[in-house]
């Protein structure tokens, strides 16, 4: 048997997490799902649709080698962060073991959802997190850029995707047919634009 993923639900509609010695492509997510959750245009293209936010991660070893993997959504009442926390926090890891977490999320954290990463990592200091956005969230709103500025000042590392991270997040999380990931149009220069804004954001004083 090879890794794969288990769960219930489709991914739209719940949880799907990696799991050894199991393979189910039925909870990946759908390739037309990845590129219009994921895409970093600044306009949706059509066909119109709702971006929601997701948001996919590995937790490692510091060798590298990965332990667990899932993908969440928002539900109406527990964004897609808290979900990913409380997963994290089920898994007893041991805290006097280091361990890397590497998040894609759709879109970056709202304030709330910043303040509750910094506690988790202030609370798990075995725990490196590192986020990489395809979006920023009302990024031109105060509370949202001093969230992504407490999120730094934690120690957290927070970037916006680029063709690399993209690249990954299609062969770890979607179900890709062994097909290799196909960049949308102008996908690094919509990346350059988001990563200049998000150093602006970063490097401001609030």
């Amino acid at each position: 048997m090879t890794e794969g993923w288990a769960g219930s639900g489709h991914p739209g509609q719940g949880a799907c997490v990696w799991t050894p010695g199991t393979r189910n492509t039925m909870n990946l997510l759908r390739e037309i799902l990845f590129k219009q959750q994921f895409g970093n245009q600044p306009r949706v293209p059509a066909p119109y649709y709702r971006r929601k936010t997701y948001l996919c991660y590995q937790l490692k070893q510091l060798n590298d080698l990965t332990l667990d993997r899932g993908c969440f959504r928002n539900k109406k009442q527990r964004h897609a962060e808290i979900r990913f926390i409380d997963k994290i926090n089920s898994l007893d890891l041991n805290p006097s073991q280091s361990y890397k977490i590497i998040c894609y999320i759709t879109w970056s954290p709202c304030p709330n959802c910043a303040n509750e990463l910094v506690n988790f990592i202030t609370r798990n200091n075995h725990l490196k997190l590192e986020i990489f956005a395809s979006r920023l969230y009302f990024h031109w709103i105060k509370p949202f850029k001093m969230g992504l500025q407490d999120l730094q000042k934690a120690g957290i590392s927070v970037a916006v995707m680029t063709h690399t991270e993209f690249e990954d997040c299609w062969e770890q999380f979607v179900d890709n047919q062994s097909r290799p990931f196909q960049p949308w149009d102008k996908l690094e220069q919509y990346s350059a634009s988001i990563r200049r804004r998000l150093q602006r954001i970063l490097t401001a004083p609030i």
